[in-house]
Order: C-alpha cells, then sequence, then structure tokens
C-alpha cells in the first residue's frame, strides 16, 4: 500500500511540472494533476471528488469575494483618492511620515481581502505615482509596493494561507491578531527604513503631484471616508464580544454591508448600473484567485483520497526538526510560486501536525508559516504579485533585476517569519484571544 501510494505521488508531481511547464498555469495543472491522480489510483474519472473538492474552500472564497467587492465599492466612491490627497496635502513634507502612511495604505485593502494584488490593484499605482514624485527610484518603489502588498496579504482579518492552515488541521482560525501584527510592523518599520534611506535626486514640488492626482467627488468629507471602515469595525467586535446576543453575521455577510454603507454614501447612491459595473469589474479581477482557491480544494480531495496526502503527513513527521529550519526558506516560497495557496494545504498542514505532536505553539507556527509562503508570489510559474508589481510600478528592467531589488526586504520577512517558526512556545505570549 505504502508502495502503491508512492507511485501515485510521483505520478502526480511529474504531471504537475510538466502541466505547469507547458500551460503556465498552476491552476489548471493542479485540476490535471488531481484527475490523473485519481485515474492512477483506480478512482476512474472521479466526478463526484472533483464537485466536493471544488466546495471545501468555498467559504474561503466567498470572503475573499465580498471583501473584494467592499473594498472596489469603496474605491469607486472616491474615498480613498481624497485620503491620497489629503496625505500628500498634509505629510508631503515629511518623508519618513508619508511613507508610513502610504504602507498602511498598502495595507488596508490586502488585510480586508486576504490578497496583496487586490492592494495593488486598488491603491497601487497611487502610492508609485507618489512615490515617483518624491523622487525614489523604481527599484526601492517596486520593493516597498511588493513588502507591503505580502505583509497585507498575511495582516489580520483576513490570512488565507493561516485560515487554510487552520481548516485543514482542524483548528479554529482565533488568537492571529497579535502575533500576526507584532512582526509585521517590525518587517514594515524595515522596509520604511530600507525605502527611505535612499537618495531622491530628482524630487518634484506638492503643486505638481497634486496636479496629477484624480480629484476627489464633490462632497466628500471624512464622515463619508471613515463611516465604511466604523461599519466594518462595530460589525466585528460585536461579533467578537456580543457573539450570544446577536444573530451569527459572518464575514462575507459583514463585508456585503460595508459595501452597502459605501454605496449609501455616494452621491449617485441610485445608479445601479454603476454598482454593478463594479462588482462585475471585482469578479473578473479576483478570479484567478477564486480559481486558485477552487483548484486547490480539488487537489487536496483527491490526494486524501488517494491517500498521498496522508503519505506527505507522515513524511513530514517523521523528517528531523533542524531539516525544516534549515530548508523552510527554500521549500515555502517555491511551494508558493509553484502552488499558490495550495501550499499551506499541502506543506503547511503537516508541518502544523508535527510541531503539535511536539508540544510547540501551533498559532505562532501557523502565523510563521504565513509569512514564508506569501515570499513565493515572485517566484516562477506564477510570480503573481510580482508581475502585477512590475506593471504597476512602469519597472522597465529584466525580472531578475526586479528580484535583486526586492531582495533585501524579502530577506529580512524571510528571516522573521523563520524565527517565528524556530522559537514559537517563547513567543506563545504574543497569542491573545
Amino acid at each position: 500500500m505504502y508502495l502503491e501510494t508512492t507511485i501515485v505521488a510521483i505520478i502526480m508531481v511529474a504531471t504537475f511540472a510538466i502541466a505547469s511547464w507547458k500551460l503556465k498555469s498552476p491552476e489548471i495543472s493542479m485540476v490535471i494533476t488531481a484527475i490523473v491522480g485519481a485515474l492512477v489510483g483506480g478512482f476512474g474519472f472521479p466526478s463526484r471528488l472533483l464537485v466536493e473538492g471544488m466546495f471545501t474552500y468555498f467559504d474561503v472564497g466567498l470572503v475573499f469575494l465580498t471583501a473584494s467587492v467592499f473594498i472596489n465599492i469603496y474605491s469607486e466612491t472616491g474615498a480613498m483618492n481624497a485620503l491620497v490627497r489629503w496625505i500628500v496635502k498634509k505629510f508631503y513634507d515629511k518623508k519618513w511620515l508619508m511613507l508610513v502612511l502610504l504602507g498602511i495604505l498598502l495595507i488596508i485593502p490586502g488585510a480586508l481581502t486576504g490578497a496583496g494584488s487586490v492592494s495593488i490593484f486598488v491603491v497601487g499605482g497611487l502610492v508609485a505615482s507618489v512615490m515617483n514624485y518624491m523622487g525614489f527610484s523604481k527599484k526601492r518603489v517596486a520593493a516597498f509596493i511588493y513588502l507591503f502588498a505580502m505583509l497585507a496579504a498575511v495582516a489580520p482579518p483576513i490570512n488565507l494561507w493561516a485560515m487554510l492552515m487552520a481548516a485543514q488541521a482542524n483548528m479554529p482560525y482565533v488568537g492571529f491578531n497579535v502575533v500576526l501584527l507584532v512582526p509585521i510592523v517590525v518587517i514594515a518599520l524595515f522596509t520604511i527604513v530600507y525605502t527611505g534611506l535612499s537618495k531622491t535626486p530628482s524630487r518634484k514640488s506638492k503643486e505638481a503631484i497634486l496636479s496629477e492626482l484624480p480629484e476627489p467627488p464633490e462632497g466628500m468629507n471624512w464622515g463619508k471616508i471613515l463611516f465604511p471602515f466604523v461599519a466594518l469595525i462595530v460589525i466585528i467586535l460585536l461579533m467578537q464580544y456580543a457573539a450570544f446576543r446577536i444573530p451569527v453575521i459572518g464575514l462575507p455577510l459583514t463585508f456585503m454591508i460595508c459595501a452597502f454603507v459605501s454605496v449609501m454614501m455616494d452621491r449617485d447612491r441610485w445608479k445601479v448600473k454603476r454598482w454593478y459595473g463594479v462588482m462585475v469589474k471585482t469578479v473578473d479581477q479576483v478570479f484567478p484567485l477564486l480559481a486558485t482557491v477552487i483548484s486547490v480544494g480539488v487537489l487536496v480531495n483527491i490526494m486524501a483520497a488517494t491517500g498521498v496526502k496522508g503519505l506527505l503527513a507522515i513524511t513530514f513527521i517523521t523528517l528531523p526538526m533542524a531539516f525544516i529550519y534549515v530548508t523552510a526558506l527554500i521549500f515555502a516560497p517555491f511551494s508558493q510560486g509553484a502552488l499558490s495557496y495550495g501550499s499551506a494545504i499541502i506543506l503547511g498542514t503537516p508541518i502544523i501536525f508535527l510541531f503539535n505532536s511536539m508540544g510547540l505553539n501551533v498559532t505562532v507556527t501557523a502565523a510563521a508559516l504565513s509569512f514564508l509562503f506569501p515570499l513565493g508570489d515572485c517566484l516562477p510559474p506564477s510570480r503573481i504579485v510580482g508581475r502585477l508589481t512590475v506593471e504597476t510600478v512602469g519597472y522597465e528592467g529584466s525580472y531578475m533585476s526586479f528580484l535583486k531589488a526586492i531582495a533585501v526586504p524579502w530577506l529580512f520577512m524571510g528571516a522573521v517569519g523563520l524565527l517565528m517558526l524556530i522559537f514559537p512556545n517563547q513567543l506563545s505570549f504574543l497569542v491573545v484571544y
């Protein structure tokens, strides 16, 4: 039985490698790999398993979609443009404070949606324009936007890697807020210092940049800018501290309520066609990531049925801890580049089982892995966030030179994640429920 499962695993790995090479699509490659694995494993064409797998992470995909609808509708109202203009007017002459505020702007959309790509879609272009006018080189701008997009994806409340690992390991997705935020602050400060210390000889005037930034719509004020986020925070706090006094709302409905609040804050609130267009655009925008979540579910379901998932878990549990520590900065990023969010399930979950069997804090472990996996979003074959950053910034060098440009903060983020992985029990005080 062990030999048969090993053969199935080898064939699935070979199929995935060939499909990725030929098709350049991790999502289609995962589905093809799943079908081949089922055929080799004796299940025939696995119609039932494929359908079951498509709905394995349906809830995660729904959270991702509704959060993206909210942040895109909020951006459509002009509130984000108004916020950027206000920051430039007040703090353009204060370089360090400007970088802090631009970093926060980049983190908010990704933190609410679980995807760094959404941060780049929503505010990446504006932040790149501001930093170009501040005189920063394309390399530093690219490094800044890429690293903060990664931090946005890791930041609570929506950390898809941690959510997927928690769901697969049957552990609750609670206690992650502080253990994620503290390292994020450390990495963000390092990235800001790394960026800010560079020379800015081509810095332009405040008036020049304000003339280029989009004008906020008439009637935009602080109430309209802040109220949707106030509504979001209030609902989340009510769900946490008044769970037995209010109906179960859930994150998808929460984000849709906040999207409705954003629409009501706009002057053209009754132009249904406009908001329908935003939602259609959002679906087009996030479809690749939804496809990733669905294909990951299909692959994981077939791996469970054929025994390959159990084989991986047993293999990881028997590995020396030193081997995992030494290779973490290699297997985590490259598996993310190949499998996208599937890396959290296929490799992350067995590590959680291993650490749990040794009495190590699994919440810190999951948080640590969620800092290591997103490093691979700039690596082949997918390169999702890396490609998007290059396009948004207008980076004209080779892709290899882009990787060199982000290397220093990339390695620092990896070092922070690795230290968390090595010392989970010592950092357990950061797990606050």
